[in-house]
């Protein structure tokens, strides 16, 4: 196994045992970049250079008095809305062209704390504006999308090509390209990793989270990157801790949703999601038939609130640049335009009573199963989908159906891979929880890929 190939958990346990250095791990890492990327289309910017100084700086800090953690000397690659002191902050887009951080991000300096190697920026769709990341390929098909908008975080994970990577989450960004590319997303609750330093999409509904290979890396991620910020108005004083804690599924209560989450599914994603909710079962749990509150108001709130203050965001450069942006987003933000400010208060009062009734639901359960996605990964080009019933769906919307209530609501969500498609396609599961008890959300998700095969497997990719 070359290093490339190990999760971060793995290369962790490697650095620690003196097995592998930090060196050796990035030059592997870099190796793969250089051999995949330019068919996947993962990077902005691979800084080569500097990740090698960190690499070298972090193999002499361990050997002179051992890792500071379990990130020590560990390569990352952050999603270009993330600011790191000295790089680009593109977003992807020739709005911001020639735009360089002058400062980190809170997550960035976190992770410089933690000792994390930065190999470079991954690309989003512009501006997060997008569930399919067009500039990068699917790492398990490249004629198929990525998922957005953190597409190419998602990619560079699965390829081996970043061991871990961060990514943001406003109606499914997380955990859309992990679940199309067969890698592990989370999204916190909300307020929980401050989101200071980060190029905004809707201040109101954004979230950044891990994209790992396991589980346990992502909850390995998050132990480092939690914590309350006072520059980000959002961030409370949550938990920091416990993220990593592990056990048994006895007495724990599994919702299954009766109505919302298994409608216009993909048969095989039924199938493969309905299969592992059993598995939980058998490790334990007890499965409760629920009901989901509000779920026909979902997506009106989703973009009730997402449209204006995204156009709200970008109202200056919107105004001085428009024919910078893409096509696809620039209508979007002129759209936001024509939101009146009752439409925006209307999607503000929606989504505080489906925040209550969504606490009322987790009364009964611990957490809620559920597709992350209601297809795999479509075919580049692709702009609708067709459903059993008859109607017809734009693919984004596809993507964001699923997602978007963890987000209007503030509640952590989990994706990982739980099997494939008759195409070889990955297929994800979603679990949620209370807010603040992610633990109890990768605890759940631990148990599942315990045992699971192929755990943490990469993409087949050639070199």
């Amino acid at each position: 196994m070359q290093p490339f190939e190990l999760s971060l958990t793995e290369a962790a346990h490697a650095v620690r045992a003196r097995e592998l250095s930090p060196v050796e791990l990035t030059e592997s890492v870099l190796g793969r970049i250089s051999a995949v990327d330019g068919r996947l289309g993962a990077y902005v910017t691979v800084a080569a250079d500097a990740a090698l100084v960190a690499a070298y700086r972090a193999e002499r800090e361990i050997a002179g008095s051992g890792p500071r953690g379990p990130l020590h000397g560990i390569p990352v690659g952050l999603k270009d809305l993330i600011d790191a002191k000295g790089m680009p902050t593109t977003a992807s887009s020739d709005v911001r062209a020639g735009h360089i951080a002058d400062r980190d991000s809170h997550v960035a300096a976190r992770l410089d704390s933690a000792g994390a190697v930065l190999l470079g920026k991954t690309h989003t769709h512009e501006f997060a504006y997008g569930l399919t990341t067009p500039q990068t390929k699917n790492a398990w098909d490249h004629s198929r999308v990525a998922g957005g908008s953190s597409g190419g975080s998602a990619v560079a994970v699965a390829a081996g090509a970043a061991t871990y990577a961060l990514g943001t989450d406003t109606g499914g960004s997380i955990r859309v390209p992990a679940a199309l590319n067969g890698v592990v997303g989370l999204k916190p609750t909300y307020g929980l990793v401050s989101r200071s330093g980060v190029t905004s999409l809707s201040w109101s509904l954004d979230h950044v989270g891990p994209i790992t290979r396991t589980v346990r890396d992502a909850a390995l991620v998050l132990a480092a990157t939690a914590g309350h910020d006072p520059s980000d108005p959002a961030s409370v004083p949550g938990p920091s801790t416990g993220f990593l804690e592990a056990g048994d599924l006895q007495g724990l209560k599994v919702g299954v949703p009766r109505n919302y989450y298994f409608d216009r599914v993909a048969t095989g994603v039924e199938e493969a999601v309905r299969s592992a909710i059993e598995r939980l079962a058998e490790l334990g749990a007890e499965l409760v038939d629920v009901e989901i509150p509000m779920a026909r108001y979902i997506q009106a709130t989703q973009w009730g609130l997402m449209v204006p203050e995204a156009t709200a965001y970008h109202e200056r450069s919107l105004r001085d640049m428009a024919g910078l942006y893409a096509p696809d987003v620039r209508i979007l933000l002129e759209a936001g335009e024509l939101t009146s400010a009752g439409d925006y208060l209307r999607a503000q009062r929606a989504r505080t009573m489906m925040r209550d009734a969504w606490v009322r639901m987790f009364d009964g359960i611990d957490v809620l199963a559920a597709p992350t996605v209601p297809m795999t990964a479509a075919a580049a080009g692709q702009e609708t989908s067709e459903w059993a019933d008859g109607t017809t769906e734009a693919v984004s919307d596809s993507y964001v159906r699923l997602s978007a209530p963890a987000n209007i609501t503030g509640v952590p969500a989990l994706t990982l891979p739980v099997g494939h498609d008759h195409d070889g396609m990955p297929i994800g599961m979603q679990l949620m929880g209370r807010p603040f008890q992610d633990a109890t959300v990768l605890r759940v998700g631990r148990a599942y890929e315990e045992t699971a095969a192929c755990t943490g497997r990469l993409a087949p990719i050639a070199a």
